[in-house]
């Protein structure tokens, strides 16, 4: 998937350009909305290569299911993580947490988040540079 341009990303549809919240290039296709039985909003987010969404933390948790390429994860105090395709991350109700591309790779998951998301302040891009 590096340096192609998606019509669609891995497995559903691309979705739409998000801007609020991320840095470069991603976009949202949301998978499932009904609040039963699960409680939980499902959406396919797609990073181009170095995109990545703000620190920010949600009120129940959320849980990442990698899909394709490679990106990072780093919940605040701690060293950023590489996942790639097959990787799951169990993140806890209100961690501070951000996650994204690598600088040259796309980067796809699926997002299982049951509640409100609270959104900080962006990834600063002079750290970034340094993964």
């Amino acid at each position: 998937m590096e340096n192609e341009h998606l019509s669609s990303s891995t497995i559903f549809p691309l979705g739409n350009k998000v801007e609020a919240n991320f840095t470069g290039d991603a976009y949202l296709q949301m998978i499932f909305t009904d609040p039963a039985p699960l409680n939980t909003a499902i959406g396919n987010v797609t990073f181009a290569p170095g995109a990545r969404n703000n620190w920010h933390a949600h009120q129940a948790g959320q849980v990442l299911l990698v899909t394709g390429g490679k990106g990072w994860y780093q919940e605040e105090g701690q060293p950023a993580r590489l996942l790639q395709t097959g990787d799951v991350v169990n993140i806890p109700a209100s961690v501070r947490h951000w996650h994204g591309a690598t600088k040259d790779t796309w980067f796809v998951h699926l997002a299982m988040t049951p509640g409100p998301t609270d959104w900080f302040e962006a990834v600063h891009d002079e750290w970034y540079a340094e993964l």
